[in-house]
This record gives structure tokens, sequence and C-alpha cells, in this order.
């Protein structure tokens, strides 16, 4: 059992109960706990939770999302990967105008595959008719929520980045600006559309009439997208990839995901001479930081759609190889990192658990905030700008081409022990996903903090070369330490830079939720 110990600043205490959902906004979490209520399973909670998150915190998702989702069924654990690919036409020479990867317009839409997971998902194991997880969600894009003062800071963020797309402008910015914290947005087409997705368990938009709008906006831009490539698209499970570390065994998405960098930091760690380190000392903190830099140069140099990388995710995490990657750690000082070289052989992120024993990790995301820009007229559907990352490099494994997945930064995880789940997590925030997620595994098992104090606690981001971006709530003498020790800080205040945690750990009876301090979600429960 961990420390109730709450010593970190926050407004949030921890939740007990048997039947949990945690997630990034409140009006999202109590959608899924209704499911709940209404005798729906963890499944069913999850999926009211992510489709209502896609009207009530637009700014990280939306119904042209891509996701992800590890969940233990009660006797299996599970991994979905609904990312989609690049359209068939596209190729390294389609995109020689460019000196990297666009963030908007329709060059940097991949196919959406947020539908097929809920539908998939649904399916296979929820309880509850599809349709009826899209209530809430068509109760508040029709009669209008207000919004957050964190969504609406975000919201106000994206009329200078976005503001300039007719179709988005006159969706998301009525009156010609963001909604204002507490102010009612309405988005009455997102609920005919969300309508149309629940009536034909999501064929609509893949096959029907929302395919037929999405090729028909893609084709006025000139974009190489055609019925084909929604068609063609599917969901796929894929399993989880894992490390077993100190008894337990963390479980990841297997590429085209970093969470892959997760997993080889911590397989690093392994390697490294960590007992009496406390947990907020220099010294812990700086072996953290110095494997992940490593971990994270291997992924940005070799995790890619799995079916294009050079060397396998078994090689990366090869034991012998993550030996040789923790011997370049110095303990006295930060050091330049590069990959290596293995043998051969803006987001939201919830998770839900019911009293049956089922728990879920799922992540869906528009990549950087809206997304791309791109919203089809008459839908409110906004589509993702994953495109963005693939990689302009002449053969290297994520370089754009056709039916492609680009390397994803949205990440579930899930925490097992003696083949038994224990906790389901996720930190979403770009590249702070993988990072987060060693920060948290680490506090909950070497140092039991308890779900809430481990997201409490003050975080650090590495943020290239010798850069790392720290809270300055830790101890002004861990961060001059680590200065001294190469490490180029930039402090800053608790803020959403840091990512945005959700956590349900598995009690010996009923479950401890705990939720994101720096957002304004919630844990609830019953």
């Amino acid at each position: 059992m961990f420390s109730w110990d709450l010593p970190y600043s926050s407004s949030r205490q921890p939740i007990l109960a048997s039947n949990v959902v945690a997630t990034s906004q409140p009006l999202a979490a109590q959608a899924g706990l209704r499911m709940l209520n209404e005798g729906g399973n963890a499944v069913d909670a999850a999926l009211a939770t992510a489709i209502t998150l896609t009207v009530v915190e637009p700014t990280m998702n939306g119904i042209g999302s891509d996701a992800f989702c590890i969940l233990w069924d009660g006797s299996r654990l599970h991994g979905l990967n609904a990312s989609g690919r690049s359209p068939n036409s596209w190729s390294l020479e389609h995109f020689g105008r460019f000196s990297k990867m666009p963030s908007t317009g329709w060059d940097s839409v991949t196919v959406p595959g947020c539908v097929s997971a809920w539908s998939e998902l649904s399916r296979k194991f929820g309880a509850l008719p599809f349709s009826k997880l899209f209530e809430t969600a068509i109760k508040y894009a029709e009669g209008g929520f207000p919004v957050g003062p964190v969504t609406a800071q975000a919201w106000s963020a994206s009329e200078k980045t976005l503001g300039h797309f007719k179709e988005f402008s006159n969706t998301f910015l009525p009156n010609g600006r963001a909604p204002l914290p507490g102010e009612y947005f309405v988005c009455k087409q997102q609920a005919r559309t969300l309508q149309t997705i629940a009536e034909t368990d999501g064929d609509a938009f893949y096959r029907g009439r929302l395919a037929e709008k999405i090729i028909t906006d893609a084709e006025r831009f000139g974009a190489g997208f055609s019925m084909d490539d929604l068609v063609n698209h599917k969901s796929e499970w894929v399993g989880t990839v894992s490390v077993d570390y100190e008894g337990y065994s963390i479980h990841e998405i297997p590429p085209n995901g970093q969470g892959l960098a997760c997993l080889i930091a911590i397989g690093i760690l392994r390697h490294v001479p960590i007992d009496g380190f406390s947990v907020d000392s220099t010294d812990f903190l700086h072996v953290q930081i110095e494997a992940m830099k490593l971990a994270l140069a291997d992924a940005y140099r070799y995790v890619a759609d799995i079916d294009y990388m050079e060397v396998s995710h078994e090689d990366l995490l090869a034991d012998d190889y993550l030996a040789l990657r923790a011997s370049l750690i110095r303990l006295d000082r930060a050091s330049e990192v590069s990959y290596g070289v293995p043998k051969s052989s803006e987001t939201v992120y919830l998770t839900t658990a019911d009293e049956r024993g089922m728990m879920v990790s799922f992540i869906q995301s528009n990549y950087m905030g809206f997304g791309s820009g791109v919203v089809i007229p008459g839908t409110g559907i906004s589509l993702q700008n994953r495109g963005a990352g693939f990689s302009l490099i002449d053969g290297h494994p994520n370089v754009v081409g056709p039916s492609k997945r680009p390397f994803h930064t949205i990440i579930p995880a899930f925490l097992m022990r003696e083949r038994s789940p224990l906790m389901s997590y996720g930190v979403m925030g770009g590249p702070m996903q993988a990072q987060g997620h060693l920060q948290i595994t680490l506090r909950v098992i070497l140092f039991g903090q308890n779900p809430q104090t481990a997201i409490d606690a003050p975080r650090w981001q590495v943020m290239g070369g010798m850069e790392v971006a720290v809270e300055d709530s830790f101890p002004v003498s861990v961060l001059d330490e680590l200065e001294s020790r190469g490490h180029k800080l930039r402090r800053l205040p608790k803020q959403p830079l840091f990512g945005g945690a959700q956590i349900v750990y598995r009690l010996e009876d009923g479950y401890c939720a705990g939720s994101e301090s720096r957002k304004e979600g919630q844990a609830v429960g019953y």
C-alpha cells in the first residue's frame, strides 16, 4: 500500500470508490460516471467521457482525432491502435516544397481514427447501446456548456494560430473570438454529426454522408485524400509492449507511439545504482533526466510505423543494449546525447474502472490544440494534424509516405504486478507524455506515493540538448545543484506545460483515483 501523505501544494484529494472516472474536464467525467450509474461498464464510461470531451474540450481533441487504448477486461490486457494512416497519394516528392512537415491545412491531416476506436471498443467490450454513449455529448453540443478557464485560455491562443481558416473561425470563434471563461458555447452542427455517428455505429464517418463531406472539402482544396483512404481505415488490436522493474511490469502501446521512450528510460534505470536516492533529490532527478535524454534520442531516431522500423522494439529494449546506454550516464555531470545503435533482431486522457474489475486507459488527440485548422463545413469536425509527426529526411524510418502511420506522441499506460492489473494512467501533453509516465511510475513504484501525490509532485521536461524545463516548486538547492552539473534549467511555475495526468490505482477493495491539479478536470466515483 502506498503513503497517504499529500506533501505538495494542490487543491485535490484522492478519490476512493468502487467505480471511478478521471479526466481533464468535469462535465466529461460526469458523463462517464452516468454510464456506470446506468449499468454500463468501464468501457462504456470511457467512451461516453471521450465522446463528451470532443465537445467540452475541443482545444485538445475533436471528432477528427486519433486514439489509443489499453484495457484490462477482467482477465486479460488488450492494446488498441486507432491512429490513422497518411493518404495513399502522399510521397516525399509531394512535400518537396516544404523545409519541414506542415502543421496546418490539409497537408497535415492523416485519416482520423478515434471514431473507429469508439465503435470497436463498444462492439467488443461495451455493455450499453452505442447510441446511449453519445447522449451527454449531444446535449452539450446542442444546448451549450460553460467553458472552463483553462480551456478558455487554450481556445484564445487558437485565434492567432488558426483564426485565418474560414470554417474554423465560423465554427469555433463565434462573434469573431474565442469564448471567455464561464461563457456558453453551442455547436449544433457538432450535435448533428454525433447523432449521425451514433445512429450508424460510426460507419457514416468512413463510408457514409460524413465521409462524403470530408472528401468534398479535401477535393475543394486540392488535397490528396480519397474515399478509399477513409474506407480502408481500421483500428488494430496490437497488444502491449512492456518492461519489468522492481517486480512491476510497465505496459505501453507498441510503435508508432512514443511510449517506447518511457520503457527505454525505465530499462536504462535498471542499470543505474539509485538505492538510497530520495524522491526529490538532485541525484534522482539527474539520473532520470539523463535516462530520458538517451531514450528520446533513440525514439526520435528509430520509432515509426512498426512496418517501417529499421530495428524492432525488442532490439531497443534488449537488456544488454540498455546496460550499454546506462553506462553513458555520469552522476557528476549532464551529457550531450545522441541515439545508440542497437543490434538488429495537445491531447485528452481519461481512465475508468468498475466494480467488476475492468480498467481502461484511453487517450485521444487532435495533436496541436484544435489540430490542422481544417473544419469540415456544417459538421463541427475539426481534423487532427498528425501528419506533422512525419519526417522529411529521406531514408528515415518515419519519412512521409503513402498509407503510413506517423510517429505519435499520444500514449496510454498501464501498470501490472504479478500478472494482475494495478494502475491505469496517462500524462497528456505532447513530448511530455513519455517523460511524465517515467516520473509518475517511479514515484509510485519506488516511493509508494498515492495517485494524487504522484500527480501533484513537481515535474521536469527535457526540452532538447542540455535544456530542461523544471517546475520551481522543487527545492532551490536541488535546482542549483542540477545547474552545477551542466543542466540548463528553465525554472517555471506549475502549469499545463508539464502535462495533465489522470490515474486509477486498484486497491484490495475498490480504487484510488487522482486527477491533474494543473488542469480543470476531476476524478469522480461512487
